[in-house]
This record gives C-alpha cells, sequence and structure tokens, in this order.
C-alpha cells in the first residue's frame, strides 16, 4: 500500500489523503471517528470512471491530532486543503454519515468545487433533524468497549448480512484514535446544523439512505430533500446505517448512474 500524502491545512494541521485510480475525481468521507479504511472494497466500485480521494480526518489515520479545531465545518475545510495539494479545481463529492455533514458544507461554502453531491446516511443536523432514540444513545455509551463494538455492529448491519458476513468490519472506528479526538468528532457531529446552507447547495444531489438505519433515522432524508434545491433520494430496504457495503451492488450502481 503507497505512503499517505499529506495536505497542510490553514490552521498548520497535516491531513493524510490517499488517491486511488484514474478518472475524474470523486472525495469519498468516512463516518465520525473513522480513517479512510472505511472505504476500503467500495471505492473500487468507482475506478472504472473515477479517481477516488479519501482522508483521515484530523484526529484518525496518519493525520495529525490537535486538541482543538473539531467540526464538521473545519472538516470540510480540510477537504478543501486536500484538493488543493492534489491540485484538483472541481470533483464529485460522496459523503457518509458524519462524511454526509461535511459534504454539505464543503457543497455550501465551496459551490464551484463540487460538481455532484451524494449525502449517505446523514442528516442537516441541528434541532430540526430526527435524532437517534434516547436507548440507542444510551446503549452506545457503556463503558464496556467490546459491547460497544458489538451494538454499533448491529446497528450498521442486518443479522443476516453480518451472519453471511463475518468481519472484521471497517466502519466501527479507528482504534488508535486519542480519547481526545475521539470526544472531538463526537462534538463536531453532535453539533452540526447546516439547515440554513442547504438552499445554498446548487449540486446536483442524491441522498440514499437504509429504510431500517436507526444510527441516523431515515426521517431525514425528505428533511434533506425539502432543502436542497437539485435533489433526488433512494432508501434501500431492509439496510441499515451502513447500506453502501449491505446494498453495495445497488448503491454502487445508483452513485455511478448519477455522477455519469
Amino acid at each position: 500500500m503507497p505512503h499517505p500524502a499529506f495536505a497542510r491545512t490553514d490552521d498548520g494541521a497535516a491531513v493524510a489523503f490517499q488517491r486511488r485510480g484514474t478518472g475524474r475525481p470523486l472525495v469519498l468521507l468516512a463516518g465520525q471517528a473513522n480513517n479512510h479504511h472505511w472505504w476500503d472494497g467500495v471505492r473500487e466500485d468507482f475506478h472504472g470512471t473515477h479517481s477516488t480521494i479519501t482522508l483521515d480526518y484530523r484526529g484518525t489515520g496518519a493525520s495529525d491530532s490537535p486538541r482543538e479545531g473539531y467540526s464538521t465545518r473545519r472538516f470540510a475545510e480540510d477537504v478543501v486543503s486536500v484538493l488543493d495539494a492534489l491540485g484538483v479545481e472541481r470533483a464529485d463529492v460522496y459523503g457518509t454519515s458524519m462524511g454526509g455533514r461535511v459534504a454539505q458544507w464543503v457543497a455550501a461554502l465551496h459551490p464551484g468545487r463540487v460538481r455532484r453531491l451524494v449525502l449517505g446516511c446523514t442528516s442537516p443536523g441541528g434541532p430540526r433533524a430526527v435524532e437517534r432514540e434516547a436507548s440507542v444513545r444510551r446503549s452506545l455509551a457503556v463503558p464496556d468497549p467490546d459491547t460497544v463494538r458489538e451494538t454499533l455492529t448491529g446497528l450498521m448491519y442486518s443479522p443476516a448480512w453480518t451472519a453471511a458476513h463475518p468481519g472484521p468490519y471497517r466502519t466501527l472506528g479507528d482504534p488508535r484514535m486519542e480519547p481526545h479526538a475521539r470526544r472531538g468528532h463526537l462534538r463536531a457531529s453532535n453539533a452540526h446544523d447546516a439547515w440554513d446552507v442547504l438552499p445554498s447547495i446548487g449540486a446536483p444531489t442524491l441522498v440514499l439512505h437504509g429504510d431500517q438505519d436507526r444510527l441516523t433515522p431515515p426521517e431525514n432524508v425528505p428533511l434533506l430533500a425539502a432543502r436542497i434545491p437539485d435533489v433526488r433520494t433512494r432508501l434501500f430496504p431492509g439496510a441499515r446505517h451502513a447500506y453502501f457495503e449491505e446494498c453495495r451492488a445497488e448503491a454502487g450502481e445508483a452513485v455511478r448512474a448519477f455522477l455519469a
């Protein structure tokens, strides 16, 4: 595996990024407290038409882990720093979970940099978003990491899928994160609120979601669709948060068709 390259952000952080394949650039943004390995086994589906660009969010992977500077808006500026380092003027952007929140800011604040936008298993954030149930929050707040990992696996994938795919799973968090960075990612995702800027997104947008997602409820899909001007949506029956893996064939085809 090639060594990562690094972009230097305007606040001095080094952000690791990875580019694979050839073709039109496609930025893939992972979920909260995850690095670029979130996309392992999926990014290859786009290499027929695109080169894929991933990054390790600050606090994850090979990137710096500063004490401060964690917000979805800050992560969006880090994405732009990566594009600048690569000399990429305009890219397609596909963000899932917290990555979808980051992608909202990239498209809203830097409209000239985003050709087409895909938002997966995400929400607009803020008081108008539909949050996960309190029971789900409590189940993820227990002190035992093995219990949390088991709970998170069940929120990501259906029992039928995990029975057929025993793992390891790449979407359960970067195990090498420092505690302060993990807290920073949690605060960033919880504080996200792009409601007011969503109408300014000019890029054609595709919103994807599993209809059994309890981590980010699918009721957020019509909320996003009502705020973004040029949008289409698709739900994947029976899928949970990691629809992009469990429904890889259908989801990949939907994204490729949209980007084409």
